[in-house]
């Protein structure tokens, strides 16, 4: 296998007090879909912001294509390739697809000395792109309010690949979803980890997770338990891993007054 375009190396951060991650380490390849599992309060958003440059590390080392990575602001990951889409997605309902496509990244055309927003280059890219991802639009000047909540999820990873992501972070995005919108979406992941971009797909669902996974890291309590292969793990292995395992087994003895 060849380099990792991320390492994460015995990871750890402190808010105070408090130990959100405790000696994560996980290494992200391009070209695969390398899902982060984990329950409430496992650490996972901490994770997030810790590897798309939002949370300096307290103790160890994250390497981005080899060399250390040292961001100063979450701009400065963006800039380097390592996109972030959150569930909250920061879109704006009512402007049109194609505003929110580029939003921040507006094409401009100018007349004499003014500067005008290029609808016509802006309207071609977005339908392009979101045909590429399988989306057909009525039109790029649909309002973003009106798509189903996958198609919103489709527009903002087709936007971060259309602005040169390298590493695609995923937060949750198919928790608030239907049966088919979430087939759309884990269509989506599919097409973009094919374009040799490495994703790292962040949820709780171990059936979404084994959908599109190539390989499997369970955080639990701040600490990853390991990364298995596709093939290497049973569902139930990795639900078992998520609910603590040992504490687990040991509630399940409790009810059934084992212990």
């Amino acid at each position: 296998m060849s380099q990792p375009i991320i390492q994460m190396k015995n990871i750890e951060k402190h808010f105070g007090s408090v130990i959100a991650l405790n000696g994560v380490s996980v290494d992200i390849h391009a070209g695969e879909c390398h899902c982060l599992l984990g329950d409430n309060g496992a650490g996972k958003s901490t994770f997030i912001k810790t590897m798309s440059g939002v949370h300096k590390p307290t103790r160890g080392e994250i390497l981005f294509e080899g060399k250390p990575l040292n961001f100063s602001r979450p701009r400065d990951a963006i800039e380097a390739g390592i996109a972030t889409v959150y569930q909250d997605l920061a879109m704006i309902p009512l402007m049109s697809v194609s505003r929110n496509f580029f939003m921040g990244n507006e094409p401009i055309k100018k007349f004499g000395p003014f500067k005008l927003f290029d609808h016509h280059h802006a309207n071609e890219v977005t339908m392009e792109e979101m045909e590429r991802m399988g989306i057909h639009l009525r039109g790029p000047d649909q309002a973003v309010g009106t798509l189903s909540g996958g198609e919103r999820q489709t527009v903002a990873i087709a936007r971060a690949v259309h602005f040169g992501a390298k590493v695609l972070i995923l937060d949750e995005p198919t928790s608030a979803l239907g049966v088919r919108q979430t087939a759309n979406v884990l269509a989506t992941i599919d097409k973009v980890r094919k374009m040799g971009i490495a994703v790292v797909f962040i949820t709780h669902n171990v059936r979404h997770a084994l959908a599109v996974g190539d390989r499997f890291t369970v955080l639990n309590r701040g600490k990853t338990f390991g990364t298995a292969t596709r093939g290497e793990v049973t569902p139930e292995e990795l639900q078992d891993m998520m609910a603590g395992g040992k504490e687990l087994a040991t509630l399940e003895g409790i009810l059934h007054g084992t212990v």
